[in-house]
């Protein structure tokens, strides 16, 4: 398929006026004097159409958010019906029906003990509220010198402040490391680091034995240590071994630091689980969950912490409660969004049926697996990645152009392809994004 070009198309004037008026994410704007935008007017499964009438195989969730396709009727349905009861008030002092509901429904359904809810609008905000909850649990505690963080080496959380201090990837925090608390980042237990013939296991457990010499130097200083559990998102789709954080969740405790999880990402089935952390069976004592927790449609994001910790909080003393706020917190549309996409978990049989899905991929990939330019093809649950051996200087945004040729959004991390479509893909388009990432590969190649 020929992409038509923007200017061509009956709104040719959509993209030009984004430019004059639009500051898009994680973009060199300059680019777009080159490459067109792509302006999208409706999208449907995994299927998003411009406005020429091209079609895109929605091959990354549109940044990992989607779960149940675009426009899904029963989320779309829930919505509606919420527009005519209210919108949205605050919750300071207020309360509804559906952050409530929301609210017990995680409480069930999360691992351990998690209780109360605290809510925002985006994953970095749900880090934030993670890292000054324990940092402020310390304090009322007596014990202010636990005040430092620690995270995983190639670790991503998101790009405001706080977040960024514990990310470690530079591109997104060199700029800014004078604005920054100090973070260390302890090794990752990504297998693509193991020695020549060491098993992931055994390579967990190596990364595993850093975490537990630096604690055992450092606990008394240290408030929390965050990770993103089996899958490092921005990392390239790194991904370890879970006895990793079966070993991470002893130390914690043996020391007493707190353990985050960032399932911002990795949370609700993209693992193969319906937690991340499910898969060492842990419980974390903070959870931050966020992209697909409303089945990609709406701004939310959520912290979640033992009852531990929020008793901590909970005083006559006002200068006790934990005084963080965002205007949208707890959106009723937003947790009416949510509620619908774990109605869909429960009466589909989602995860099963997700298995499924993986095991056919996995199997038309055996051809992509043993491509002469792909390294290290890997899966987890529905995420798949792979390297690519290449010299094309700017490999990504090369891919995505040509994925746009063959009907395919695909948006590498760097040298890394990755796929991590809706749960609603079907063999079909499972077929189509196989063979026409081989025929990118092919061409690129050439």
């Amino acid at each position: 398929m020929t992409r038509i070009n923007s200017t061509q198309s009956a709104s040719s004037q959509l993209d030009r006026r984004s430019l004059q008026a639009v500051w898009h994410p994680c973009t060199q704007m300059k680019q777009h004097e080159t490459y067109p935008l792509v302006p999208i007017v409706r999208g449907k499964g995994v299927w998003l159409y411009d406005d020429a009438g091209n079609r895109y195989l929605d091959a990354i969730s549109s940044w990992w958010v989607n779960l149940f396709g675009h426009s899904n009727p029963a989320i779309n349905a829930a919505i509606r019906d919420q527009l005519e009861k209210i919108e949205h008030v605050m919750l300071a002092g207020f309360t509804h029906e559906p952050v409530v509901a929301l609210s017990e429904r995680l409480k069930q359904i999360t691992p351990g003990s998690l209780g109360h809810c605290f809510y925002a609008s985006d994953g970095a905000s749900a880090i934030e509220i993670a890292l000054k909850m324990s940092f402020h649990y310390w304090q009322l505690c007596g014990k202010p010198q636990k005040n430092s963080f620690i995270s995983l080496q190639n670790d991503y959380h998101g790009e405001t402040l706080g977040a960024l201090s514990v990310t470690d990837v530079a591109i997104f925090k060199q700029t800014y490391a004078p604005l920054l608390r100090p973070c260390t980042h302890v090794p990752t237990p990504d297998w693509r680091y193991a020695e020549t013939g060491e098993s992931a296991e055994a390579y967990a457990l190596r990364a595993a034995d850093a975490l537990d010499h630096y604690l055992a130097k450092n606990h008394a200083h240290t408030a929390a240590f965050i990770l993103e559990p089996l899958v490092q998102g921005a990392a390239g789709m790194g991904m370890h071994h879970p006895v990793y954080l079966q070993r991470a969740r002893t130390l914690c405790d043996q020391y007493q630091v707190h353990l985050i999880l960032d399932e911002i990402a990795v949370g609700f089935g993209r693992t193969g689980t319906l937690f991340a952390c499910n898969q060492a069976d842990i419980a974390p004592d903070i959870l931050c969950l966020s992209k697909g927790l409303s089945g990609g449609y709406l701004p939310l994001s959520v912290t979640m912490t033992t009852d531990t910790i929020y008793q901590a909080f909970y005083d006559d003393n006002v200068a006790r409660a934990f005084l963080h706020s965002h205007s949208h917190t707890g959106n009723a549309l937003a947790c009416r969004a949510a509620l619908a996409s774990l109605d869909i978990f429960a009466q589909d049989n989602i995860i099963e049926t997700n298995k499924t899905k993986a095991t056919y991929l996995n199997r038309i990939a055996a051809k992509l697996a043993t491509h002469g330019r792909v390294r290290n093809f890997r899966n987890c649950g529905m995420i798949w990645a792979f390297e690519v051996d290449t010299a094309l200087q700017d490999f990504a945004t090369a891919c995505f152009q040509a994925g746009l040729q063959h009907q395919l959004l695909l948006r590498p991390l760097g040298k890394t392809v990755y796929f991590m479509p809706p749960y609603v893909i079907e063999e079909p388009e499972m077929d189509l994004l196989i063979d026409g990432t081989l025929h990118i590969l092919d061409t690129l190649s050439a």
